[in-house]
């Protein structure tokens, strides 16, 4: 059997994943589908979630209902603990679109053209800057804060909290960086 396509991982794990978050079994989900006159049995469910079954768009609504979430999501759902594609999130869209551009093209918040990739990506650009100067300025609070306590300052700039916040604020600045020469795809 080929290896399952991108789309179809996502989905398959997105099912699992979000059928145990609302604490309902395999029988459970198929008994309100039933209910809402959208039948499926257990085990259709077990095989759409092992990938062995594909997942036709109306089930997916109807999953998607169920589970209190939304089709866009069970499809740009990022598997955790099954390895990320070596290419594309998605089955037959360019390499380069990551999981949010991902999101935001399912819920038609952009287009996959170059140019509304292009802004998209400023736009988010943007927002991580003046996010990275909101941690900054809030960094920069703390460590006066931390300077006003004296020897404890010291102690307290090494703490766990104050290195993830630092590391967060770094990670940011070179996301936004590379993001504003990030290449598009056609």
């Amino acid at each position: 059997m080929p290896s399952p396509l991108p789309t179809s991982l996502a989905v398959s794990d997105a099912i699992n994943h979000y059928r145990q978050l609302r604490e309902l079994t395999v029988d459970e989900l198929a008994y309100v589908l039933r209910t809402l006159d959208h039948p499926i049995s257990a085990d259709a469910l077990a095989e759409m979630e092992r990938c062995a079954r594909p997942v036709i768009v109306d089930d997916l609504v109807a999953i998607a209902y169920v589970l209190d979430t939304t089709p866009a999501v069970l499809l740009s759902h990022i598997p955790i603990d099954i390895p990320a594609p070596e290419g594309t999130f998605a089955t037959g869209l360019p390499s380069d679109i990551d999981p949010t551009e991902l999101r935001a093209w399912i819920e038609g918040k952009t287009t996959l053209d170059r140019e509304s990739r292009l802004r998209w990506w400023e736009e988010r650009a943007g927002r991580l800057r003046v996010r990275s100067a909101h941690h900054e300025e809030q960094l920069q609070g703390a460590y006066a804060e931390l300077r006003e306590l004296g020897d404890l300052a010291v102690q307290e700039a090494s703490a766990p909290p104050v290195q993830r916040l630092r590391w967060r604020i770094a990670g940011r600045r070179t996301r936004a960086q590379s993001v504003r020469g990030r290449p598009s795809a056609d």
